[in-house]
């Protein structure tokens, strides 16, 4: 009689949501609620308790049936967010003071905390989730505060991540920490995040140990007995996101604990996984969260740039490296890449499969991550073992040959290619960060089988093409695929997004050494294209015109690209969204001389673009010209040399007079073209890195430029010198 008696005090469903809903509305336009603190925190509390497993509802009100008591609950864990996320703002100190007023009642006098933990458990997986971002913001709030970690979620989570199976309860436990770790790695705060880690690190090992054992049988076993649990799925995923938020940690403070170096301790099992897991998307995330643990990218699609750039090494980071590459190279030895399952890409309407020879374009996501997996594994391995001798540099080639079966048996398009070091300009040239990621590692890869091989260059550079790595054609693809714009790499040189200047800087000390080596590629590449350009028909094919000037003014490309690669226009948006970078940590670059102008206004970041704009203007000329450091000199396709000229210009028709009149013209017409288009190639190559050159120099003069090119300055200048000097040879012969 007594409880009937107290239930018919509590008010309505309908006064609890008005009062509710009047105090959000108040929060959001900056006010106070008319409602005392106490009883708004009473009926939050209330709300929250409304769906807490095995409480008598009886006694409840006619009108408060299922449906509005989990409105009501819904609204009052979202209001409880809402207070906890206001006093962490800058807000009126009476609202400030109100919501602290309603939370101290809240989880002082009540230990809401418990309740909210509690709703982990519940069926309804909106009501858990609700709870889990609830619980989470209050987490991060008494971190922040006190640098406590709160002992009721603590002691939930562990006990989840030691016994619970894949279910509602697991899951908001993992997306609690996964979002907690989020906020305090954005926030950067170190101290905070090894105090949270050690509360966990033994519970999330063992979780590890079961969802990804070590054998390869019992992770296949393990993926087998999950599929029985229909949220096996979510919490595999969540899983994932937590692995990789627990090595972004290490990036920023070090790998103490063992729970940060799941990733590369689990690598293998993580392997297993991409080959047994029933579920594509499964095998996807598994594959990406190994390509950003390789490329040391983890976090960074939700992690602020700059605090993931600490470079902190921490002390078993060579090691866990070691182990992540000779892990993925054993796979690929145990034929792990005929395992791995290959989809049509996706696009609006989801996913097919492909029937046929429907030309369906494959998961270029699964086949760059397989790709930069394997490419990194390998550079990795040569930097921490040092092999050297022939054996080493047979390994290498063979890692390279199974990896082009692999893109060969995935790819129609790469089936088709004749030159195998387009790969690389086909295959990534969607995504600039990875393209410039590719070719680093490649060069790494060549020159490590240049020095140990003992071979001559010329012989080098033969097995190089053979196997789809030759710097030098990557190098000029890249150029041939911005149109040899020289402003695009500026952007490059300046931009986060890529490891463009690493590359750059260690290409062109190995071009100094092997000039004709880059010949031979311009050669090679203009070859290639004319060899296409013979089998097409003759009429003009629109695929090979490029946009330059004003939209309604279409012109043929005085280079015909490779097929896949991105057209300039479309390439064209990665100069948007450009931040300084601090470039001085590159083990290639001299870190006297690259180094972050102190004294520039952050503002100069516009005038950088507005001088790249503006200060380098093109003019439209005959034929191009080679740039020497204080002059250049053109050489035309009849082999006359003019008079030296100081201003850099642009060629901006190329052959295009020649291909348009092609279509007049049989194509066997062409072949006498032949040769003047590999001096072509040569002749924009060279120009497009004289321009560089002077840009950068006065963006340098001018202070605008964010770091100390010396060094880049000294290498181009060099560069210059000795495609002079070989121009002069030539012309003297």
């Amino acid at each position: 009689m007594e409880r009937t008696a107290s239930c018919r005090e509590r008010p309505s469903v309908t006064e609890c949501f008005d009062c509710l809903t009047d105090a959000y509305r108040c929060f959001l336009m900056g006010s106070c609620p008319s409602q005392d603190a106490a009883d708004v925190a009473g009926v939050i509390f209330s709300g929250v308790c409304g769906l807490v497993p095995g409480e008598n509802r009886e006694c409840a009100p006619a009108e408060d049936c299922h449906e509005n008591s989990w409105e009501l609950t819904c609204i009052s864990v979202t209001l409880v967010e809402k207070m906890t996320c206001l006093i962490s703002q800058s807000q009126p100190p009476e609202v400030t003071a109100y919501c602290a007023e309603i939370l101290g009642v809240l989880f002082q006098d009540m230990d809401l905390i418990s309740q909210l933990v509690r709703q982990f458990q519940t069926e309804d997986q909106i009501i858990s989730h609700l709870a889990a971002k609830s619980v989470s913001t209050c987490v991060v709030y008494h971190l922040h505060k006190s640098a406590t970690v709160s002992p009721v979620w603590q002691q939930k989570c562990v006990q989840a991540f030691n016994s619970s199976p894949p279910g509602t309860e697991l899951d908001a436990c993992l997306w609690s920490l996964t979002e907690v770790l989020k906020r305090l790695i954005k926030a950067a705060h170190q101290e905070i995040i090894g105090k949270l880690l050690a509360a966990f690190d033994s519970s999330l090992s063992a979780l590890c140990s079961k969802f990804l054992p070590d054998e390869r049988k019992e992770v296949a076993k393990c993926l087998v007995d999950f599929t029985s649990s229909k949220h096996w799925e979510t919490t595999f995923c969540l899983l994932l996101d937590l692995l990789e938020a627990l090595t972004a940690s290490s990036l920023i403070c070090g790998a103490g604990l063992k729970c940060q170096r799941l990733t590369h301790i689990h690598s293998s099992a993580l392997l297993t996984t991409v080959s047994f897991s029933s579920e594509y998307f499964i095998k996807k995330r598994a594959l990406l969260l190994l390509k950003r643990a390789v490329l040391q990218k983890t976090g960074e699609d939700w992690a602020l740039g700059e605090v993931l750039s600490t470079g902190l090494k921490y002390e078993y980071f060579g090691s866990d490296m070691n182990m992540l590459s000779q892990t993925v190279l054993s796979a690929v030895v145990a034929n792990w890449l005929q395992s791995v399952q290959v989809e049509s890409a996706s696009f609006f309407g989801g996913t097919r499969l492909v029937q046929g020879d429907e030309g369906q374009k494959p998961d270029s996501v699964i086949l760059r991550a397989v790709s930069l997996l394997l490419l990194k594994s390998m550079e990795l391995h040569i930097q921490t073992t040092g092999t050297t001798g022939a054996d080493s540099a047979i390994d290498v080639y063979g890692y390279l040959e199974r990896l082009w079966g692999f893109l060969r048996r995935c790819s129609v398009q790469l089936m088709e290619v004749t030159h195998l070091c387009c790969w690389v300009s086909l295959l990534f040239g969607e995504q600039d960060d990875d393209m410039m990621e590719a070719a680093k590692a490649s060069l790494s890869i060549f020159l490590h089988h240049r020095l140990c091989s003992g071979l001559d260059d010329f012989t080098v550079l033969e097995a190089a093409c053979a196997s789809g790595c030759n710097p030098h054609c990557h190098f000029m693809l890249l150029l041939q695929s911005v149109s040899f714009d020289h402003s695009i790499l500026l952007d490059f040189l300046i931009s986060t997004e890529t490891c463009f200047l690493e590359y750059f800087v260690r290409y062109l000390k190995y071009l100094r050494a092997d000039w004709q080596g880059f010949t031979a590629a311009c050669e090679r590449v203009s070859t290639s294209d004319y060899k296409e350009s013979l089998t097409c028909p003759c009429d003009v094919d629109m695929s090979a015109l490029t946009y330059k000037g004003e939209p309604d003014q279409v012109e043929l490309s005085s280079c015909v690209q490779p097929t896949g690669v991105i057209p300039p226009m479309e390439r064209i948006g990665v100069v948007a969204g450009l931040r300084l970078v601090e470039y001085d940590s590159s083990d290639e670059s001299n870190p006297e001389d690259i180094v972050i102008s102190e004294d520039e206004p952050a503002a100069s970041l516009y005038e950088k673009r507005g001088c790249t704009a503006l200060d380098v203007k093109q003019e439209t000329s005959g034929q191009p010209v080679f740039t020497g450091q204080q002059q250049c000199e053109s050489f035309d396709s009849a082999g006359s040399l003019s008079e030296p000229n100081s201003t850099l210009e642009r060629r901006t028709e190329g052959l295009s007079l020649p291909v348009l009149q092609s279509k007049q013209k049989p194509c066997t017409n062409m072949a006498p073209l032949s040769g003047q288009v590999t001096r072509e190639t040569l002749a924009r190559a060279v120009l497009c890195l004289s321009e560089l050159r002077e840009v950068v120099t006065r963006l340098q003069t001018k202070k605008l430029f964010p770091y100390n090119p010396s060094s880049l300055l000294k290498l181009l200048g060099q560069v210059e010198n000795f495609s002079h000097q070989s121009h002069l040879s030539q012309f003297n012969k």
